[in-house]
């Protein structure tokens, strides 16, 4: 379990978030110094040095946004214009991709950092400037909405692997279809049919924590309160739910932590967003499930709340978990609960990348509940900040000016044997991903500005 001691005084962590933007300005220099005008997204490191992985383009959106959010962090104009510039070149192909389920990670790290950004007063506000990026915007949130498997009041945006799989991730997605609503698209269908984002995002949402979060309501052998399916798969003939799955998991009946991860982060920043809305919004749709605002906050905080637990008492005491909380070596470990993740063991790797993820959502979610006064949003955020000071020192922390990534000892596809394994063991340890340095540096972005007193990003401040 995690250790909840982690002091809440904000203002500590501007020694620590600061070398994490330090470091992370070098490494980004360097990796632009010979990826830039290259073919593809970098993925992982092998050796220190970025690589691709031919799957789905889901990263390049962080390669871009990592200089966004260094240029936030130190005011140096460098990363704005390579961010900016690459944005404007690279991305428009990740805007009108009707493939992927990735638009939130592609299309807000990018086009959507640029617009908080000038909302904010933080680079100069050009509204022709502006309104490119409000486009992008609408056009990713509608193109996102379009990969649709409809149920009877429910639906849910379909993965890369077709019209019958619900993954987790894709709660983190939702982040664009929330901002092209508030910019007022809608998407239009056959017989100029208007849908709205809005109503889309609440039945992904409700969907996902129907199938693929669990509440120890007996709905199978191993429904275990908090637990995370990656995949839900449904038949698409006869629109029923038929089992879940897992692509980069142990199995279906354990819980991948980095899906697990995502859920956290998707459901607790999606509260904040929709709290920001007038009651009017949730009216106007008419959900059966979401008949009230109230309604819809009380659920996001319920799944946000369980996913929380789960993974503060699945979770070694430094906040880091290994990659599945079912993986079969981790008897092999003894009792790894009650110790520190051990990144060199011989016999299951650690994810700091889905640290890196839950750590900003615990946050969100602990602050959420501070707020409304409830004693027990201290529980998230000591999780939270226990886990970001781990995560922002060696062994985690990319010390070496050399490695082109920041946050070490992350795991990409440990069943498909796809990370590299620099020992006889066969455990991937030592080496990055684009996704996990994007994530360290948003968590330290927004702890940074806890540091100094202000109110941390939010993806919908447009």
């Amino acid at each position: 379990m995690i250790d909840l001691h982690e002091t809440t005084d904000w203002a500590s962590f501007a020694g620590p978030v600061g070398k994490v933007f330090s470091l992370a300005a070098g490494k980004t220099k360097l990796l632009a110094s010979h990826w830039e005008g290259e073919a593809g997204s970098p993925v992982f490191t092998i050796g220190g040095r970025y690589t691709q992985r031919g799957w789905t383009e889901w990263t390049q959106g962080f390669q871009f946004g990592n200089a966004l959010l260094i240029f936030e962090a130190s005011g140096d104009p460098w990363f704005l214009d390579y961010g900016r510039r690459n944005t404007v070149s690279s991305m428009a192909r990740h805007v009108s991709h009707f493939g992927v389920h990735d638009h939130g990670f592609n299309n807000i790290s990018t086009y959507g950092n640029l617009l908080r950004m000038m909302a904010e007063g933080r680079i100069e506000r050009n509204e022709w400037e502006a309104e490119f990026y409000r486009l992008s915007l609408k056009v990713s949130g509608a193109v996102q909405a379009s990969r649709w498997t409809h149920f009877p009041d429910l639906g849910f945006i379909y993965s890369f692997n077709g019209a019958h799989s619900l993954f987790a991730d894709t709660i983190r997605s939702l982040r664009v279809l929330a901002v092209a609503h508030s910019l007022g698209q809608v998407l239009m269908g056959e017989q100029d049919k208007k849908v709205s984002l809005l109503a889309r995002l609440l039945r992904h949402a409700e969907t996902t924590a129907r199938y693929n979060v669990y509440f120890g309501e007996g709905r199978d052998r191993w429904d275990v309160a908090g637990r995370v399916a990656h995949e839900s798969i449904f038949n698409v003939e006869s629109r029923s739910y038929r089992c879940p799955a897992s692509q980069q998991g142990y199995s279906p009946f354990t819980t991948w932590t980095r899906g697990l991860a995502w859920i956290i982060l998707g459901f607790a920043e999606e509260l904040e967003y929709l709290a920001s809305l007038p009651e009017s919004e949730f009216t106007a749709l008419d959900l059966l499930y979401f008949p009230t605002k109230k309604a819809a906050l009380e659920r996001f905080k319920q799944v946000a709340r369980v996913t929380g637990d789960f993974y503060i008492e699945n979770t070694p005491p430094d906040g880091i978990p290994y990659w599945d909380t079912g993986a079969p070596n981790l008897w092999k470990l003894g009792n790894w609960l009650d110790k520190p993740a051990a990144p060199d063991n011989p016999f299951e790797p650690v994810d700091s990348s889905a640290a890196a993820i839950a750590a900003q959502g615990l946050l969100r979610l602990g602050r959420f509940l501070e707020a409304e006064g409830d004693p027990s949003a201290d529980r998230y955020l000591r999780a939270g900040g226990k886990t970001a000071r781990t995560l922002m020192a060696e062994p985690y922390l990319s010390m070496k000016a050399e490695h082109e990534g920041l946050l070490l000892n992350s795991v990409y596809h440990y069943p498909n044997r796809w990370d590299a394994e620099p020992g006889a063991d066969g455990i991937p340890r030592g080496e990055s991903c684009m996704w996990g340095d994007y994530h360290l540096l948003e968590l330290a972005l927004y702890l940074g500005r806890l540091a100094r007193g202000m109110e941390p990003q939010r993806f919908y401040t447009i």
